[in-house]
């Protein structure tokens, strides 16, 4: 039997559907682009991807800035956020929290218990994502100074520790505070230093505020695997609080974004573009309903990341956040370059 090649358009397809789902498309894993898509989990990459975006167009006002350097930080926050991913699913499977009927091996294919990489594989991928780092992180030292390094390795450990054995941060309900400090601070204000060679307090408070948004999505996951955590003895913030509290907080991450937004341009913090962010704000009710209404018995019909249901909701809605708050700053960028 002769295999027809794949056409261009049928691998972008798959590829599409890969980023869109974390899965791969009804055909198979087509090819090796299509399943480090899968393993990696690069759908979530828009979160990080944001995070660097503020701290461009935060800076594209400012003078002095290095854009070799803001580019290179852009990079390499995107790749550790691969390696955080591949990292946290070794560490998962090596203490045994990852199984095969847990929900990380039913929303998307597991990539060693599924079969898609080897562990040596996996570790492979890990070291090569860890050696691109080290060398932007050596390039910017470099070209900056040796606070970069604290951004870069402070990053490295709050991802090493979120699953990873003595500390877990997971486990006892500090993974939701990792994650609020490595999309924020870390994430946007590393990017920034490394352009400018400041930190301002406004460029942190943003920070904080927007990595309200990738925090409600851990804290939707982490709802949605309540009863998968609890039994098992990892006490992430939602098994501490129960799941009424747990999915009120996450609602009120969501709110606080937008309240955050609203006094950061209030008191000049951020400029007043930043507001388009508003438009959101109907997902934003959709989204806070479904909250408020119980997990439906089966998933919808086409619905691929099944058992999760909570956190694409959170994510849905901090993509459209995200999205249109970087637009609001392209805008006043754009604005200030015109008027020189």
């Amino acid at each position: 039997m002769t295999t027809v090649p794949l056409s261009l358009a049928d691998r972008f397809a798959a590829w599409r559907y890969a980023f869109r789902t974390t899965n791969p498309p009804e055909a198979g894993v087509v090819d090796g682009v299509t399943r480090w898509l899968v393993v990696t989990r690069a759908g979530v990459l828009p979160m990080t991807l944001t995070s660097g975006l503020i701290a461009v167009l935060l800076a594209a006002t400012a003078t002095g800035v290095d854009w070799l350097n803001v580019t290179l930080a852009v990079v390499g926050i995107v790749i550790a956020h691969l390696a955080n991913n591949l990292m946290n699913d070794l560490a998962d499977t090596e203490v045994g929290n990852d199984t095969a009927d847990y929900p990380r091996a039913l929303y998307a294919p597991h990539p060693i218990l599924s079969g898609l990489v080897t562990k040596r594989q996996l570790l492979t991928g890990i070291a090569l994502c860890q050696l691109l780092d080290l060398a932007i992180m050596l390039t910017l030292i470099w070209r900056r100074d040796w606070w970069i390094a604290g951004f870069a390795l402070g990053g490295l450990f709050l991802s090493w520790a979120y699953t990873a054995p003595p500390l877990r941060l997971k486990k006892i309900g500090l993974g939701e505070l990792d994650v609020l400090l490595t999309w924020g601070p870390l994430m946007v204000g590393g990017v920034y230093y490394a352009g400018t060679g400041a930190l301002p307090w406004p460029v942190l408070a943003a920070a904080t505020v927007y990595a309200l948004l990738p925090t409600s999505v851990l804290m939707g996951k982490h709802v949605d695997k309540l009863p998968y955590d609890g039994p098992a003895g990892t006490r992430t913030l939602p098994v501490l609080l129960g799941e009424g509290r747990a999915k009120a907080v996450t609602q009120a991450m969501m709110i606080a974004y937008y309240a955050g937004v609203v006094a950061l341009v209030a008191v000049r913090a951020l400029p007043w573009p930043a507001l388009l962010t508003v438009l959101a704000l109907p997902l934003l009710v959709r989204t806070l309903g479904a909250y408020r209404r119980p997990r439906p018995a089966q998933p919808p019909p086409d619905y691929p990341i099944w058992p999760l249901w909570w956190a694409p909701l959170a994510f849905l809605h901090t993509r459209r956040a995200g999205g249109l708050l970087i637009l609001g700053l392209a805008a006043w960028a754009i604005w200030a370059a015109i008027r020189g």
